[in-house]
């Protein structure tokens, strides 16, 4: 479920849907969009990311224990580490996806109200990715 929770809010996914969606959304777009049903060695660390995003609150112990944190206290509530985990799941997902920079670059440009900063840090992550300095 954090694998899906990860890349349904991701801007490749989001990209995907924009591009199906006419007049109103609903889940026979979810249904019909691809998403990697294959294990891959991205797989942990989206998952892991995505844990430290939502494990926030002592509601989420268990989810995080499932995981491998220790409890909520692993969760991310810091704006900045926060902002850099969101990053480093899109530039992830995008190798999930299987796509080159320069289509990763493009998702990007197709979001005008995000602002740039969030789009580069994107774009830097997709390269750390590459570079396996992300994991």
């Amino acid at each position: 479920m954090l694998l899906l929770c990860a890349i349904f809010n991701s801007f490749v996914f989001d990209a995907i849907i924009r591009l199906k969606v006419t007049a109103n959304m609903n889940f026979f777009f979810v249904y019909t969009t691809q998403i990697s049903n294959k294990g891959t060695a991205l797989d942990p660390g989206i998952i892991k990311r995505a844990a430290r995003l939502i494990c926030t609150t002592p509601e989420f112990d268990d989810l995080a224990r499932e995981v491998g944190l220790k409890n909520h206290r692993e969760g991310a509530t810091n704006a900045v580490e926060r902002a850099r985990l969101r990053a480093e799941l899109d530039g992830l997902i995008a190798h999930l996806y299987g796509l080159t920079e320069e289509e990763f670059s493009y998702i990007l440009t197709t979001f005008p109200l995000v602002p740039d900063p969030i789009k580069t840090s994107a774009r830097n992550a997709y390269r750390d990715v590459e570079k396996g300095l992300i994991k």
